[in-house]
């Protein structure tokens, strides 16, 4: 058995960059793809054992990606995280 494959959704590079370092060194096979249209196809082709998926991207968003993958039955038993850099202000 293979090591488990991530597939890393985002537009930013240097944040791919940093997912892929960090999962690697765990151990992960990393697969990347920079906007929602792109992490489709990529599900589909290289079937990861869990999507990472920034929210804010060009094409389709975060949201729209796993309600895509979720809608599939051939692969909505893929986990999705969803992740993003957008703070929220406290006052």
């Amino acid at each position: 058995m293979g090591k488990p494959r991530v597939l890393i959704v985002d537009d930013e590079p240097h944040i791919v960059l940093s997912l892929e370092f960090l999962l690697e060194r765990a151990g992960y096979e990393t697969v990347t793809a920079a906007d929602g249209d792109q992490a489709l196809a990529m599900v589909r082709q290289a079937r990861p054992d869990v999507v990472l998926v920034d929210i804010m991207m060009p094409r389709r968003n975060g949201y729209e990606v796993c309600a895509a993958i979720k809608a599939d039955p051939e692969t909505r038993a893929i986990p999705v995280v969803m992740l993003t850099a957008k703070g929220q202000q406290v006052e």
